[in-house]
């Protein structure tokens, strides 16, 4: 007598996804807002202009006033799309992530470029410059304003793609100030003894690596293909 016995298929198991604590890349993004603003802000909880960063163009008085309503406006929006991106905090607590995003958009990033576009324009360190934070934020402003659109109409695929972007636009004034003193390095081997010039120049320089970087690193994101889950 022959027993038959019937093979059983080796049970699969759907990988999980990560815990938040797992995504190597939510502490140290938070630490580095930390410290920025922990560095760009303190100048301004004084309310005094002249410990303002940014000098004041001749002609107009309310510069500081627009100046200090642009960093308001940006801490509240580099904030608020931190919490945005960080994928356990979208998955687990949806109604948080929808307002948090309603104040990062109306509370944070709209306001925060109007007022940067407004800088930018008359800004003291020349016309390169300024143009660069003019379609900075123009770039900003037009990347929120999709995005938000995108998820009025359902349409959620649009929607991450273009905050994505507006994520990219958030970052650029952190980025600009971090590639500053590299770029300075790099102009000073070149043309050494430029003194103010050379300050100005490093700054130009760091903004359009700034904003081409971070379009840059943005469209690749979304172009990625990501690796498929291994079930075991």
């Amino acid at each position: 007598m022959t027993v038959q016995t019937e093979a059983r298929p080796a049970p699969v198991r759907v990988a999980r996804k990560p815990v938040w604590w797992r995504r190597p890349w939510v502490a140290p993004l938070a630490a580095i807002v930390g410290l920025f603003l922990a560095y760009s802000l303190p100048p301004y909880l004084t309310l005094d202009p002249a410990r303002a960063r940014v000098p004041a163009p001749p002609g107009f008085a309310a510069h500081y006033w627009f100046l200090l309503a642009h960093i308001t406006f940006g801490t509240v929006a580099i904030v608020g799309v931190v919490l945005q991106i960080w994928p356990w905090l979208r998955r687990a607590h949806p109604v948080a992530h929808r307002r948090i995003g309603r104040i990062y958009v109306f509370g944070g990033a709209l306001p925060s470029a109007v007022m940067a576009a407004v800088i930018g324009a008359v800004s003291p360190f020349g016309p390169i410059l300024g143009t660069l934070d003019v379609v900075g934020a123009l770039l900003w402003f037009g990347f929120t304003v999709a995005g938000w659109r995108a998820v009025r109409q359902r349409r959620f695929a649009d929607h991450r793609k273009w905050m994505v972007r507006s994520f990219a636009m958030t970052m650029n004034t952190l980025t600009t100030r971090a590639l500053s003193p590299l770029c300075y390095l790099i102009l000073m081997t070149r043309t050494p003894g430029k003194g103010v010039a050379l300050i100005l120049d490093a700054a130009t320089l760091s903004g359009a690596l700034s904003l081409l970087t971070l379009l840059g690193l943005s469209q690749w994101w979304l172009e990625r293909k990501p690796k498929p889950a291994i079930a075991r």
